[in-house]
């Protein structure tokens, strides 16, 4: 099924800028720990701690969905040493960025001001797909994606 509507009811729609991704191919577990590390946060060290987990710069602390996953070298970010580098939803969360911005923009909003005030992620449509195993026999598997939704909002200085 489709999702339409925002998770977050009520917002001023005046100082506000949405945007959404449905059924992007990305892990809904990563993009849930990516939504607890940035929301409230500016925009600016969002977008920057992102392209830092592309780069390998840093790692995304897992705090909820960590078994069975090695601790990393250096200081611990948000209290947890436990990380990994999930590369295709840092680039889907960045995207996602990137249209809120452009909506804000739009609505005449400055981008300076932004704070990510809601950041949501829900498990999206799974299609079905075969993977390949020896010469006849396959295995159905489930794809997975997740629809994601953010609402910035401009803050007063």
């Amino acid at each position: 099924m489709v999702k339409r509507e925002y998770q977050l009811k009520g917002v001023n729609e005046k100082i506000t800028a949405k945007a959404m991704l449905k059924n992007r191919p990305v892990s809904l577990k990563y993009a849930t720990e990516i939504c607890n590390e940035i929301k409230g946060l500016p925009v600016a060290k969002a977008e920057k701690i992102l392209q830092e987990i592309i780069e390998r710069k840093r790692y995304l602390p897992l705090k909820k969905y960590k078994k069975k996953v090695p601790h990393r070298k250096g200081a611990a970010i948000s209290g947890q040493k436990a990380g990994r580098y999930p590369v295709n939803t840092c680039k889907a969360f960045i995207e996602l960025i990137g249209y809120a911005k452009a909506n804000a923009e739009n609505k005449g909003l400055d981008p300076e001001k932004l704070i990510i005030r809601h950041v949501f992620a829900c498990q999206g449509y799974r299609r079905w797909s075969m993977q390949p195993k020896g010469r006849i026999a396959g295995k159905r598997r489930r794809r997975k994606s997740a629809h994601l939704e953010i609402i910035l909002q401009e803050v007063q200085a």
